[in-house]
């Protein structure tokens, strides 16, 4: 099978289904000229031209609207934001209009929509680009929150997500579009609403998604030396939430860790120890742990930027606290 980066792989699953359907094009900063922020959509406009490829001004309000006003009349647009933290200017248009449609119009309007761009921090960016929304959208019924991790998932899921009739948000990373994996050259797509098993274990659950994800495996690696074996569950979709795999998982382990790149309050963890304490109390073994940022904006400095995102090292911890090791 071959091996291509995240980038070629999101590229590909948007250009694959606009040669399938011209209802489909994409929108935002630097997306047809500059082959998009992070080359996302290199070799796109020279494919499809610039009526189905739009650079657009900054004005993520602007063009955030007219890609709800366009789904709602009968196109699937994919709207790109250099990243997430730019979705705020536009986010009245996707809370209130894009993800309330359906029930407002009484389903006489749908909303085939994607949202998508990276989320999370990427190095050193500073307080105002280095934040995860993942649960602030997922916080708003009418929204789907998709969250890849690998260049697989990420092409499977971005082709369900577009030929979804309902809005979704689709978040990378800065720091995965470089990542490399293997993606079959054939038609294939994974079903929003499942997550993933991406290694088996029997002494502990590690729930997380994202980029986040690859320090829970590294914290697997240094654990197995030790005996310990975890089972890691990558949730691919954040809304709507995969509850079955992870109780599965719990009531064989006994044990849970979530890690998520999100401040502590209110987040996507907090939802999964909820569920898991209300329909698995009994199989619990040792409290749940979640392992989140620090509850701070993300600093500038590196040293403390290191202290202030979770590791490899805090999941070790966590992982042996459960264990009561």
């Amino acid at each position: 099978m071959r091996t291509i980066q995240f980038r070629e792989a999101v590229c590909e699953a948007m250009s694959e289904e606009m040669r399938k359907d011209d209802t489909i094009y994409l929108m935002g900063e630097e997306v047809a000229e500059y082959n998009g922020a992070y080359k996302a959509s290199k070799g796109m406009l020279d494919e499809f031209g610039a009526d189905r490829v739009l650079d657009t001004p900054i004005s993520e309000l602007g063009f955030a609207g007219i890609g709800v006003g366009s789904a709602m009349n009968g196109n699937r647009p994919i709207i790109e934001f250099m990243t997430f933290n730019f979705s705020l200017v536009g986010i009245d248009q996707i809370i209130n209009n894009a993800a309330k449609i359906r029930q407002m119009s009484g389903g006489q309007f749908n909303c085939p929509i994607v949202f998508r761009g990276p989320t999370a921090s990427a190095g050193q960016l500073g307080a105002t680009h280095s934040q995860a929304f993942e649960n602030w959208f997922a916080n708003c019924p009418g929204l789907k929150v998709v969250v890849p991790s690998n260049p697989y998932d990420a092409k499977g899921l971005l082709k369900s997500a577009i030929r979804d009739n309902d809005p979704v948000i689709f978040m990378e990373s800065e720091q995965m579009y470089g990542d490399k994996g293997e993606v079959p050259e054939d038609e294939y797509t994974l079903p929003l609403g499942v997550a993933d098993i991406k290694r088996e274990g029997n002494d502990v659950t590690i729930v997380s998604f994202g980029k986040i994800i690859k320090e829970a495996y590294k914290a697997a690696d240094e654990l197995e030396k030790e005996g310990i074996s975890c089972e890691i569950i990558d949730l691919r979709t954040v809304s709507p939430m995969d509850h079955d795999t992870i109780l599965k998982s719990v009531k064989k382990t006994n044990r849970l860790v979530i890690l998520e790149e999100a401040w502590p309050f209110g987040n996507v963890a907090t939802e999964i120890t909820y569920q898991v304490q209300s329909q698995a109390f009994d199989y619990l073994d040792a409290p749940i742990e979640k392992i989140n940022t620090a509850d701070t904006p993300a600093p500038y400095s590196p040293v403390l930027f290191e202290e202030w995102l979770p590791n490899a090292g805090d999941v070790v911890k966590a992982v042996k606290k459960v264990l009561y090791k």
